[in-house]
């Protein structure tokens, strides 16, 4: 069988070489080659594909062991990380951060919550609003003007805020003027001492028992900004448009 079909090649290649180039190039490439039945069949043993496969495994055994990759701010808006759940909203769970934001309030204005003047105002522009209590007075919207509640999310372009009947409310702060109050210590607050820093009252000046409700009001066109970024930023004095 063998012989056959080492005649049939070698007539084949007659028809196209001389008998001495038909023989040569019948001993030379094609006798003794194997016969691949599947053209596109790998052989049996390949180092490179093997290293290459120990690569793909090590490297994904390495990906399992790192930290997982942080999530972007679209895939947090997606999932819903910063939503305030509906059980959650509920004016009475602000009202302790409300107290607190109170706290903080007399601390950075000091003597200036009863004075008032641009030191205050330069301190208001820096402050964080979590957990005031503001009130929308002037709007270019007329269906805002009036809503009131405790700001629980100080965004960029907007105040979120819990009302006294448990509604959430996101209030955009461009074109919108927020009145805020800030109460002087009293009752089971931290009293004041005569002589405590910024507390001191001087000539004309209320006296720091004073329950004189201290307002401010502030305009959104100059507060968008992240509260962290608004901490950094210095404010310039500068006329504003009519609301």
């Amino acid at each position: 069988m063998a012989s056959k079909q080492q005649s049939a090649t070698q007539q084949l290649l007659l028809r196209g070489h001389s008998p001495d180039s038909a023989n040569r190039i019948f001993a030379d490439k094609i006798q003794h080659r194997p016969l691949l039945l599947r053209a596109s069949s790998p052989p049996a043993s390949n180092a490179r594909d093997e290293r290459r496969k120990a690569r793909i495994k090590k490297e994904k055994e390495r990906k399992k062991t790192l930290k997982p990759k942080p999530l972007s701010a679209c895939q947090k808006r997606k999932l819903g990380l910063y939503d305030v759940p509906k059980e959650g909203r509920k004016y009475a769970l602000f009202e302790p951060l409300h107290r607190l934001w109170l706290g903080y309030m007399r601390e950075i204005l000091g003597n200036e919550l009863y004075t008032g003047g641009q030191g205050a105002a330069a301190k208001l522009s820096s402050a964080d609003f979590h957990g005031a209590e503001v009130e929308v007075v002037r709007s270019g919207c007329v269906s805002r003007v009036g809503i009131k509640g405790i700001v629980i999310k100080d965004t960029r372009f907007a105040f979120e805020v819990i009302t006294r009947g448990n509604a959430l409310k996101i209030v955009p702060k461009e074109g919108t003027v927020f009145r805020i109050e800030v109460v002087p210590a009293k009752g089971g607050d931290a009293a004041p001492e005569p002589g405590d820093q910024g507390e001191e009252a001087g000539p004309g000046q209320q006296q720091p028992g004073s329950t004189t409700t201290m307002v401010f009001e502030i305009h959104g066109d100059q507060f968008m900004y992240r509260s962290a970024d608004r901490a950094n930023k210095k404010f310039k004095a500068h006329f504003l448009k009519k609301i």
